[in-house]
């Protein structure tokens, strides 16, 4: 594996831990709503997660990352959509997708 490649997977897995210590154990929505500092902190790791991602996609675009281009979507919301979002699929996205992506990149990265 390239090692720029490497690196923005260690981002990726990076940014994912940090969202889950920035939720904790509880992963309360109506804490995540209520706390806008915790809000802009989960969608910059969002940022990450989605240029990283966007990065290796250029260098590989094989790469077996099952949802990749949803997240370089969800990037590009972020970014260029900030007055847009919609926090109930920023919460779907963090219960549902992200522990399989951590999941995946784990795996690439111990390859």
């Amino acid at each position: 594996m390239a090692i720029d490649i490497r690196k923005y997977l260690l981002d990726i897995l990076e940014s994912i831990e940090s969202i889950e210590n920035y939720l904790g154990d509880k992963r309360d929505y109506n804490i995540y709503m209520s706390d806008k500092m915790l809000r802009r902190a989960v969608e910059r790791e969002f940022e990450i997660i989605g240029e990283a991602m966007n990065r290796i996609e250029r260098i590989d675009p094989h790469i077996e990352i099952s949802s990749k281009k949803q997240i370089i979507s969800m990037r590009n919301r972020v970014i260029h959509g900030y007055d847009k979002i919609d926090n109930e699929i920023v919460w779907g996205t963090i219960i549902r997708h992200l522990p399989i992506l951590k999941k995946e990149v784990s795996i690439l990265i111990k390859k």
